[in-house]
């Protein structure tokens, strides 16, 4: 007998999902060739990654994180938005939330106008690298780069991106990279591009990247709360820095947009 799969697509400033309310437990997590497929931009739905809302006895949810490539990732900031936003529409939970993620508890509130506020893991400090960036994890592993005024745009950050994350400094577990340009005007936004580890691509916006950006660049001048822009769409990111260089009350905020919903059959196409 046949079966199909009952899906939900959300995306946050351009970082796309698919999610799937999984309260039951039936998604097996352990088929990663199912995961690849379902995320898939040809023979799929589509999507940087694909998230289980399940149910935790000690939090509202548990979120579960897939990278596109199937196996299951680290951190994903605007995807922790997109699962409070489905929580939301699933009437898991009402404005606010608490939940577990891959890097530990997390809150959220959701706004009238349906921003998400997430409130990031605290983050040790960060480590300059000569010659390659500032390095730091978000819950994710990020480098930050910062580039020469006006070459953002022209910047090939695929090439760039995975020659980073696959070279020598990071070989062992890899790294998501993070290109920079700083704004020409105070208070204008931070200019970002990502590639990111698991998708193996560029992506239109990445969470915990922007995040990493704005700690990194409070170093350069930036105040809380830092105004970011991605080829996705804006996020803004507020924190409280520390003496000892540690970050205190991180808190990405941005827009989770439901896109559609449907049913997917088990069977995996050709």
């Amino acid at each position: 007998m046949s079966t199909t799969l009952h899906f939900y697509k959300y995306q946050g400033t351009g970082n796309d999902f698919v999610m799937v309310d999984d309260r039951a437990s039936q998604f097996d997590a352990a088929d990663h060739q199912r995961v690849r497929h379902l995320c898939d931009r040809r023979r799929g739905i589509g999507a940087d990654g694909l998230i289980l809302l399940r149910e935790h006895p000690q939090y509202d949810f548990e979120m579960v994180y897939f990278n596109a490539d199937g196996y299951l990732g680290s951190m994903c900031g605007n995807g922790g938005r997109c699962t409070v936003a489905f929580a939301r529409q699933l009437g898991v939970i009402d404005t606010e939330a608490r939940f577990l993620a891959a890097d530990g508890p997390h809150e959220a509130r959701v706004d009238a106008d349906g921003t998400v506020h997430l409130r990031m893991q605290d983050v040790l400090g960060q480590q300059e690298l000569e010659g390659y960036g500032v390095f730091l994890d978000t819950g994710s592993p990020h480098l930050v780069r910062f580039q020469p005024a006006s070459t953002l745009a022209e910047l090939n950050v695929f090439a760039e991106g995975r020659a980073l994350r696959y070279g020598e400094l990071f070989r062992e577990k890899g790294t998501n990279v993070n290109f920079v340009e700083t704004p020409a005007t105070p208070g204008q936004p931070w200019q970002v591009r990502t590639y990111e580890r698991g998708v193996e691509d560029e992506t239109l916006s990445c969470g915990t990247g922007v995040t990493a950006v704005a700690l990194a660049a409070s170093r350069r001048g930036a105040a809380s709360p830092v105004h970011l822009r991605t080829p996705g769409g804006d996020l803004r990111v507020a924190f409280e820095a520390q003496p000892d260089g540690s970050f205190t009350h991180v808190f990405l905020s941005g827009p989770a947009t439901y896109v559609f919903e449907g049913h997917m059959p088990d069977k995996l196409g050709g």
